[in-house]
Order: structure tokens, then C-alpha cells, then sequence
């Protein structure tokens, strides 16, 4: 229990927060359409979201992870659009559109990950770089505009239900089962929090740090591209700035879910509680009237405040950590000093 302390916090503040929301809107907040556009909305997030954590763990960040997401999308759209055009099977179509999705997210995971990890450029400036290269070849494609002109078996993705559950939830669960058993009970798992908490002392332990950093980046292309079939299928369109409003919530789902950004620890079960604390509070603050800017700048808040809080706590532990240890090696001289003086007065 104490070990999931800080996610354990997460789950009381999530409660909380959906009865505050339900008390102040009652009858819109707690509506079947606002539950089930909130189950909706929750998965491309999510996923976006888990994407960030696996990159942080190790210490690093993906700027380019949005942009990913609408390059990958973009990219199995027009596959979609042009083999839907030209009478192609159905579902040899849509087949053909999520592997284009899931190749094309995994090649820039791929540039990003070697970037990094075999040539040693910090993950920042790579994904900064990488993030406006990706956007530039996505308004190449789109010339601003929006891809349509899909199958209407393809909206199942985003808009269909199982059993009145949506669909994109169910793709949302697996991937956090999936995910959660790739960091968390996996050797590999055990290896990316190794290298986000000393790569070096990882690396003279035999471990190949700079291919788990490369499968780390290729991880996260992996969920990018779900989140982007997701997306795509819930807009019936592609376009180059769908979900960039992602990357600073997603960042700030995964510190406030208890992830440390210098790398070492973090847990999907945290990432996951943080996701729908925020999706709770922009749903319940839109549904309140409160204009999308001002929940923005609610979100930027939250994410300055944490990373406060979280770097007021490491500084208190260090300190503390240094006066335990100062005491126990006054205490020990002392200790040394004395039993010195009884050696000396027998002799």
C-alpha cells in the first residue's frame, strides 16, 4: 500500500473532484451524453498520455508526440481516402490505413529514438526539431486542409459501442493492461526505470541502454499511432492540428500523476488516475461556462504547481537525507573517539 501512496492520493482527489463537479451540475454533469462524450473524448488523452510517461521514466520528453500523431494520421488517411476512392475491399482498406498509421508513428519514433540514444542528442532539442520537421511534412500533405472522404466501417473506431461500451475505451484498457505489463513486470520494464535513474551505472551493469532508450521511443510511436486511429475515426478527418492541444495536458497527466521528470519513477496506474482527474476537470469547468482559454491556463497552473511541490519535496528529502547521514557519522567518531581513550588508559 505504501508503495502506491501517491496514486492512492490520486483516486481519493478523482472521487472528490467528480462529486464536486456532480453537486455543481448535477443535471449536465452527471447526463448519459456527458458521461459518454467524456468516455469518448478520455482514450486519444490517455493514450497520448501513457506515451509521455515511458519517454519521462527514462528522463527524457517527446515534444513531438502530437505531431506524430497527426503525421500518422494523415498519412493512413490518405490511404484510406485514395484506396476508398478506388473501390477497394472495405476491410482490406481499413487494414491497409491502420498499418500505414502504425508504420508511419513507428518510423518517427524510430528517428527520434536513434537521435537520442545512439548519437546522444538530449531528447528536448531532438523532439523539438522533430516535432516542427513532422508538422512541415504534415501541411505539405494537407495544405492546411482536412482528409475525408472515409468508409463509414472505419468510424466504428472511434464512435462504435460494445455492449454500450464504447469501443475506444475497450482499445484504452488494453493498452493500459498492455503497458502496465511491459514497465512494470517485464525485464525491459525493469530496465527503462534502471536508465531513467542512472543511465551510466545501468550502462557498467551489462544492460544496453541505448537500445532500451530506442524500444522506449518506439513504444511510445506505438500508442501515438492508436490514439491517432482513434482520432481520425472520431472526426471522420484528418487534419494537422488535431490533438496538439494534447502535448501540455498529456505532460501534465504524467508529472501530476506522480511521475518524476528527471526520470526513474513513474506508474501507469498514476498516469491513468491523473488522466481522468483532468478530463473530469475540463468537462465539469466547460460545462460550468468557463471559456477554453481560462481552463488552459487552469492546466498550465497545475502543471508549475506540481513540478513546485515536487522539487520542494526532493530538496527536504535530500537535505534530510544529508543530516541523518551527517549525525550517524558524528555519532560513529565519536563511538571510534571513545573506545580509542579506554584502549589508551588500559595501556
Amino acid at each position: 500500500m505504501r508503495r502506491f501512496s501517491k496514486e492512492w492520493m490520486l483516486v481519493g482527489v478523482f472521487i472528490f473532484l467528480f462529486a464536486l463537479m456532480s453537486i455543481l451540475s448535477p443535471d449536465k454533469f452527471l447526463s448519459l451524453n456527458n458521461l459518454q462524450s467524456m468516455a469518448f473524448q478520455l482514450p486519444e488523452f490517455g493514450l497520448l498520455s501513457l506515451a509521455m510517461m515511458v519517454v519521462i521514466v527514462t528522463g527524457g520528453i517527446n515534444l513531438s508526440l502530437t505531431s506524430t500523431a497527426a503525421l500518422s494520421g494523415i498519412m493512413g488517411a490518405f490511404a484510406l481516402s485514395i484506396m476508398n476512392s478506388a473501390g477497394f475491399d472495405v476491410g482490406l482498406t481499413i487494414a491497409v490505413a491502420i498499418v500505414v498509421s502504425v508504420l508511419t508513428s513507428l518510423l518517427c519514433g524510430l528517428i527520434n529514438g536513434s537521435i537520442i540514444s545512439y548519437i546522444g542528442v538530449s531528447p528536448i532539442l531532438v523532439t523539438l526539431g522533430t516535432m516542427t520537421l513532422f508538422e512541415g511534412i504534415s501541411l505539405n500533405f494537407t495544405k492546411g486542409g482536412a482528409i475525408s472522404g472515409f468508409p463509414e466501417q472505419y468510424y466504428w473506431f472511434g464512435n462504435g459501442t460494445i455492449l454500450q461500451i464504447p469501443v475506444p475505451m475497450i482499445i484504452f484498457i488494453v493498452f493500459i493492461v498492455l503497458t502496465y505489463i511491459m514497465l512494470e513486470h517485464t525485464p525491459w520494464g525493469l530496465c527503462v526505470y534502471m536508465s531513467g535513474c542512472n543511465p551510466l551505472a545501468t550502462m557498467y551493469s551489462g544492460i544496453n541502454v541505448k537500445k532500451v532508450l530506442l524500444k522506449v521511443y518506439l513504444f511510445s510511436a506505438l500508442l501515438t499511432s492508436v490514439s491517432s486511429v482513434i482520432m481520425t475515426s472520431r472526426y471522420n478527418s484528418a487534419k494537422v492540428d488535431y490533438g496538439s492541444s494534447y502535448l501540455l495536458q498529456s505532460i501534465t497527466a504524467v508529472v501530476l500523476g506522480g511521475t518524476n521528470i528527471a526520470g526513474g519513477y513513474g506508474k501507469v496506474m498514476g498516469t491513468v488516475t491523473a488522466t481522468l482527474i483532468l478530463q473530469v476537470l475540463s468537462s465539469g469547468l466547460n460545462l460550468l461556462g468557463v471559456k477554453r482559454y481560462i481552463v488552459d491556463v487552469i492546466m498550465g497552473a497545475i502543471l508549475i504547481l506540481i513540478l513546485a511541490i515536487n522539487f520542494i519535496n526532493s530538496n527536504i528529502k535530500f537535505k534530510t537525507k544529508n543530516k541523518s547521514h551527517n549525525s550517524d557519522s558524528n555519532s560513529n567518531l565519536i563511538v571510534s573517539l571513545l573506545e580509542t581513550l579506554k584502549i589508551a588508559k588500559k595501556g
